[in-house]
């Protein structure tokens, strides 16, 4: 995701707990931690959170990601979150298309309470892998709940599927400031 922005002409700084995705990163600042603990003395105009971490199997995380982008965020900034459409578990196996490959989900499972193991298959020309993971679906009432307890908003869906959301800080009354 960081190439497309810098060749967009974007300043971007790059946040992985992995030293090795970070060496992949070119033409952006880069910080190796947990984004959950990031210190940095600045504020952005936009934060991104992709890869649909808002939906961490551990409210506790959860909340800890979109403290984060709160704290990072200018005043008149805003928050790009990718989050999973409220179907995502259902109707598996799903595949589509994307940039020349294809992603299935398989399978998702309960595994405890509110949260599911999701197993996906990445298939490219050149590259297959899997994943698992744990998600914690959240339906729209849950995460804008979850976004007014760090303090931000939804302003707008930005994609018809709803997977793409921008949130502002919220103001005294809940609203934009």
């Amino acid at each position: 995701m960081t190439r497309p922005l810098v060749r967009r002409g974007f300043t971007v700084t790059a946040v992985d707990e992995s030293a090795h995705m970070l060496e992949r990163v070119h033409g952006a600042r880069t910080v190796c931690g947990p984004i959950a603990t990031l210190e940095l003395d600045e504020r952005f105009d936009v934060v991104l959170l992709a890869s649909c971490l808002v939906h961490a199997a551990d409210p506790g995380e959860r909340r800890a990601l979109l403290r984060t982008c709160r704290r990072y965020v200018a005043r008149d900034g805003c928050v790009l979150i990718q989050r999973e459409p409220e179907d995502a578990h259902q109707g598996l196996p799903r595949e589509r298309e994307i940039a020349g490959g294809l992603i299935r989900v398989v399978s998702s499972e309960p595994v405890g309470p509110g949260v599911r193991s999701v197993h996906v298959e990445y298939v490219f020309p050149d590259a297959r892998w899997t994943q698992t993971f744990l998600s914690r679906p959240l339906t729209t009432r849950d995460f804008d709940s979850a976004l007014a307890e760090e303090g931000l908003v939804v302003d707008t869906y930005l994609t018809g599927d709803r997977t793409w959301v921008r949130a502002v800080p919220a103001g005294p009354d809940g609203g934009r400031p």
